[in-house]
């Protein structure tokens, strides 16, 4: 017991679908630095999954093989996301299948860049 004779209690970890929610919104502020896009809307994030423990498996892709984010691109997403309150381990997995297409570009996305 503390002076004041209460406990402190520790912090309650924040639900895993909640902070599935705060992760893609964190994803949303790192951007290709080729195009005025967040990665997110862009279509480059494949999957995002968080378990009980909290840990965070972001899987995702670039643009192209060549791409010349291929280094920092996903170490920001891992270190962004390692910024969010209560994440717990966080795996960066960059897939090349399937391979990107501007398919995979939200609405959003493909009016910012006047694809449609």
């Amino acid at each position: 017991m503390s002076a004041t004779g209460a406990e402190k209690q520790p912090a309650a970890l924040p639900d895993p679908e909640v902070l599935r929610d705060e992760v893609v919104e964190q994803l949303k502020t790192v951007f290709d630095p080729e195009i005025p896009v967040n990665i997110y809307e862009l279509g480059l994030i494949y999957k995002v999954e968080v378990n009980e423990a909290r840990d965070v498996r972001v899987e995702m892709t670039l643009t192209s093989p060549n791409c010349p984010a291929a280094q920092s691109m996903p170490a920001e997403v891992e270190y962004k996301t390692k910024m969010l309150d209560g994440v717990g381990e966080v795996t960066v997995e960059v897939v090349w299948d399937p391979p990107w297409s501007p398919e995979h570009m939200s609405e959003a996305a493909r009016l910012e860049l006047g694809m449609m």
